[in-house]
């Protein structure tokens, strides 16, 4: 009895199924899931319909040439390439090579032809978009009354502001009619003079979300006078609204977080706003208060009376200045005077009759010598209390001997 191992039973069949004329080059129809886009570029996915699934994988060289579209799971397609066997898993899968759209297809080439046609009348300039109100107070809604998309809604304006008021037309997003009725949401809800308009509806294949391709629904988003936010299907799902729309949303939700603010955000910004104002009028009057001071220590300057009284200060200090000088300057004087009148004293006559001493003249003359004077000359003593007459009745002409 021979053993084989695992991989060589997986190589042995690998071999087959490549061998296999049928399985070398094939078209498999099917509706794609799971579908999963790998970092390097490699596309994951299946293929199923009501009898089976079989894995699929497309490398990222193939899909650069064999894929022109977005693949994502329920999408009906054509998928051209082979089978083999992934070895290491031991199961057997789609290479693709090339995937073609099929029953959307032509939808698909509708979309294409008609997005050209509106691009080129200006229907999607984006220097034509309108700002959306960053504090609505009326935002319409077209949508079907009932499904999560419209409680979705509901549920987040009243979350982010309560005092906003909802208008909902409940038009009818799917099949036949479904455009005629969205057409008429948008122009009842614009000429309700809305501050904003929602339009969309849930996610779903192309053929649900055909109404929001058609022409006269993407023309009633451009002629609307009111700004309009386009939130329809999924993230991956864009319609010819979302491109005329002012805004797009990838879903309903994130529609209504772009049309009502956060009430909370706004109170903060508007506090944030009164803090920054607040100390803007703190500075602008503190600057104001220096140029006052300023302007009034100026004015104090120029004042006449403060000049006088500056005047009459510098007035009294000269007058103190001179009087002090002439007092100085007397002082000294008197004191020279002193001086010299000392020395006036010591060099007068009548300085020195005081202590017995006097002055003797004769004739006013002085009398100098005993030889200038005779027995009974008159003659005038002068001491220092008076003036006295004598007759000479002796002369000595030697004092001492």
């Amino acid at each position: 009895m021979k053993i084989y191992s695992v991989g060589q039973i997986n190589n042995y069949i690998k071999n087959i199924i490549t061998q296999d004329y049928v399985l070398r080059s094939l078209t498999i129809k099917g509706e794609v899931s799971n579908c999963k886009y790998h970092g390097l570029g490699h596309i994951y996915f299946s293929l199923k319909d009501e009898t089976g699934t079989i894995p699929a994988v497309m490398f990222k060289g193939s899909a650069a040439k064999g894929l022109n579209f977005k693949l994502s799971d329920g999408q009906m397609v054509l998928v051209s390439g082979s089978v083999g066997v992934y070895e290491r898993d031991g199961r057997y899968q789609l290479y693709a090579s090339e995937i073609k759209l099929d029953g959307v297809g032509n939808l698909y080439e509708e979309f294409e032809k008609l997005k050209n046609k509106l691009n080129e009348e200006g229907l999607f300039d984006f220097e034509l978009k309108k700002p959306i109100p960053k504090y609505p107070k009326k935002v319409g809604i077209v949508t079907a009354k009932t499904g999560a998309a419209i409680q979705d809604i509901i549920n987040i304006a009243r979350r982010r502001n309560p005092y906003v008021e909802l208008f909902l037309y409940p038009a009818k997003v799917q099949g036949e009619g479904a455009a005629d009725t969205i057409v008429k949401g948008i122009k009842t809800l614009d000429a309700m003079g809305m501050d904003t308009i929602i339009i969309g509806r849930g996610g779903g294949s192309m053929e649900d979300l055909w109404a929001f391709n058609e022409e006269k629904v993407v023309r009633a988003v451009y002629e609307a006078h009111t700004p309009i936010i386009s939130g329809t299907g999924h993230e991956v799902d864009i319609t010819l609204a979302d491109y005329a729309a002012d805004l797009r949303a990838p879903t309903p939700s994130a529609a209504c977080e772009l049309a009502i603010p956060d009430i909370m955000t706004t109170v903060n910004q508007v506090r944030g706003y009164k803090n920054s104002l607040d100390v803007s009028i703190k500075n602008k009057l503190s600057m104001a208060k220096l140029t006052l001071d300023k302007y009034d220590a100026k004015m104090a300057s120029l004042n006449p009376m403060a000049k006088l009284e500056n005047q009459n200060q510098y007035l009294s200090e000269l007058y103190d200045r001179l009087k002090k000088s002439v007092q100085d300057k007397y002082n000294n004087y008197r004191h020279r005077f002193e001086i010299l009148s000392i020395r006036l004293n010591g060099l007068s006559p009548t300085a020195k009759l005081i202590g017995g001493f006097g002055y003797i003249d004769k004739e006013d003359m002085p009398l100098l010598s005993v030889k200038d004077i005779k027995v009974d000359d008159e003659i005038n003593v002068t001491i220092s209390d008076g003036r006295l007459k004598a007759v000479v009745s002796e002369v000595e002409d030697k004092l001492y001997e």
